[in-house]
Parts: C-alpha cells; structure tokens; sequence
C-alpha cells in the first residue's frame, strides 16, 4: 500500500512555498475546472484511466527517485496510480489521503498581526476553494468573521488559544459557499450577525450588523467596526478592525473586484459597487489592510501564506479601480461576469435556512473553485 500525506501536510507546504510535485489522475475536464495551485507547485494530470496499461504517459515528467504527490477526487485512484508508480521503480510517491475532496474542506490557519493590548488577527485560508475568514482575539474572546462550513477547525482553534468564541460575523449573504455563522454561533453559545438588508428572507433569528455597530473583543480596545459596503449584496458590510485592518468581504480583492450579480441583480447593484469602490472606500484610510474574503490565485499570497494589500496600494495596481467613467465602469463589471458559482441558488438558500442538505449534498455544493470576483 502506497504512503499517504494529508491535506494538512501539504497546506503547510503550499503556505510555506516549498517544492512540490503533484500528479493530477482526474478526468482533464475536472482537471482544468479546478486544481491544486501554489507558488512553488508544479503538476501534471494524466487520467488514471490512461495509466491503467502503462506509467509511460507520465514517465517523462517525474524522475524515479523524486517525490510525487499524486492527487483524485475522493483518494481512491490516487492509491491505485501511486501503487503503479512504485512497481515501475518510482521510490517516493504519496497519495493525497481523501482527495480533493478533503482538499476543498481544509482551512489554514496564518497569522496576519498582532493588535493593541495583546490581541492577534489570524487568516484562516481555504487553499482548496480560495475563501478566507478571519478570527480576531483579545482578553480570552473572539470574533469570527465569514467562517466556513467547517466550523470545528474554529472551535479547536479557540480551545488551543484558551479563549472564547463571542461573536460570529457574515459579512454578508454569501453565494458561492456555505457558511458556518450560524451553525457555530450556535455551537458555542455565541450570536450570530447579519447586515439585515441581506437577511429579509432568512428563517432564523440573528443580530442585525449595520454602518455604526462595533463589537468590542475582550475588555481591551479591540473593536470591530461596520462600515456599509453594498455592491457584491444589497447589505454587504465592511469591517474595520483595531483601526489597522479593512476586512472587504467579496467587494474588494487583491486582483480584482467582487460582482454584482449572485442574485440576478447586476444592473441595480452595478451603481451600488461603484459608489463602495470609488467613494466609499476611498474615503478610508489609504494605511489600512485590506483582508478580503477570497481570493482567485496564491499569486496574491505573500511570504507567510497571507492574502492582504495596503488599501492605498491597491488604488494604484487593481484595474477594477482604474476606471473613472461610470458608463465605461457598468460595462466592463456586466460585460465580464465569470461562470456562476455551482449551485449558487441552492447555497443561498441554505444560507438563509429555506433548505437543509444533507452533509454530503453540502460537500457537492460547494465542490470547485470561488468565482465571486470579476475577471475584466
């Protein structure tokens, strides 16, 4: 039996920029709609099928000494192409335990900074779908902000800090994943907030979070403060936090800017984006941090394996902030409208409580990448 490494193992890898070699044995379609990526990876997909006869089509691309993680969807053929692998020779193969599967559910945890009176701002960092959240802490409390279906790696998060998860926090209503704020919230006996101009339709009760709220973390100075930023959602929030950092949610990102259309609404929430962009957030601090809520390539990872640009840098580099002529700004955001998330429908719905799918139809759902950003 083939030698296996767990997703955990090779996100430490991906963040730590080290080599890695990875055979991709899926179907090339699925393949080329989603893959693993990092700075210092390079991979081949050759579908099993095509090895079942021979290793040949991807002996030319490994030597037989190098270390090969090979990859599939669930971790099953990627044991049985590893095990052929190793009868030709090749001495340093592992299988990717679960598959992509496991690889789309892992979150990474990464230290953004330290806050004033002891606090730290962490980055959890879901290599496999390119989400972000955010757990702030202070004093032996927490905020969490955009958390993933995932909740459990939050929770063991906190019991390892030893401090206590108070606040739960969607930026907004979300499309293209399933979040965790509520699911949680109620795990830990913590409330759970929502801009209410995206939770008319939601079944369940919550804290509304709009323009003027601050959520103190701890008894220090931490402060979490909202800022209304419509455009991606009609209640998409901002959040300033410690007066450092600018967590955009799916408005602004590193390389691009978030679109107006996950509800069928890009003409009437086309104006709302470019007032937040261009108005709004120009206002802010050109110092602030700004931490987004997804990103499309680790391209906009820096050393440590964060994803963050200076608010004022990126008015200067993001082409989505580089158009002053507001007829010319409405065509390139609808005229450039990427493929919609999977099911984007049936994730809002579970987002607002209408549904309730079952794990593994969860898991389905949100199989691919993000496409939350506008790729003009």
């Amino acid at each position: 039996m083939p030698n296996t490494i767990t997703v955990q193992d090779l996100a430490k890898r991906i963040v730590n920029q080290e080599k890695t070699f990875i055979l991709d044995v899926r179907n090339t379609e699925e393949f080329e709609e989603w893959k693993i990526e990092g700075k210092n990876i390079e991979i081949v997909n050759e579908p099993y099928f095509n090895l079942k006869d021979s290793v040949e089509p991807v002996s030319n691309h490994f030597k037989k000494d190098q270390e090969i993680v090979v990859s599939c969807a669930k971790g099953k053929s990627s044991q049985m192409a590893a095990d052929l692998l190793e009868k030709e020779g090749f001495t340093n193969v592992y299988s990717l335990k679960g598959g992509m599967k496991a690889w789309s559910e892992h979150l990474e945890p990464v230290k953004v900074g330290d806050l004033q009176d002891g606090g730290t701002l962490y980055q959890f960092v879901r290599l496999g779908k390119g989400c972000l959240s955010y757990f702030v802490e202070s004093n032996g409390e927490a905020a969490v902000i955009d958390p993933a279906r995932m909740t459990g790696f939050y929770e063991q998060f906190a019991e390892t800090l030893g401090v206590r998860i108070k606040y739960v926090i969607d930026t907004h209503l979300h499309a293209d994943h399933i979040s965790g704020g509520r699911h949680l919230a109620e795990k830990v006996g913590s409330t759970y907030h929502l801009p209410p101009k995206d939770a008319t339709d939601v079944t369940f009760d919550y804290t509304p979070v709009e323009e003027g709220s601050t959520i103190k973390v701890g008894t220090t100075t931490v402060e979490v403060q909202a800022i209304y930023s419509p455009g991606h959602t009609i209640g998409s929030t901002s959040f300033i936090v410690d007066e450092t950092y600018l967590l955009s949610g799916d408005i602004l990102f590193v390389k691009s800017i978030g679109r107006p259309d996950l509800a069928g609404l890009a003409e009437e929430w086309v104006d709302d984006l470019r007032h937040t962009l261009y108005d709004r957030y120009r206002n802010l601090s050109e110092d602030l941090i700004v931490l987004p809520a997804h990103y499309s390539s680790t391209e906009e990872m820096d050393d440590d394996g964060k994803v963050s640009a200076r608010l004022g840098y990126l008015y200067k580099i993001n082409a989505g902030l580089q158009i002053e002529d507001e007829k010319e700004f409405k065509k390139m955001v609808t005229e450039n409208l990427p493929t919609q998330p999977n099911e984007h429908e049936t994730i809002r719905k579970t987002n607002m409580g209408k549904i309730n799918p079952d794990q593994e139809k969860q898991k389905e759902m949100e199989t691919g990448p993000n496409r939350c950003a506008i790729t003009g």
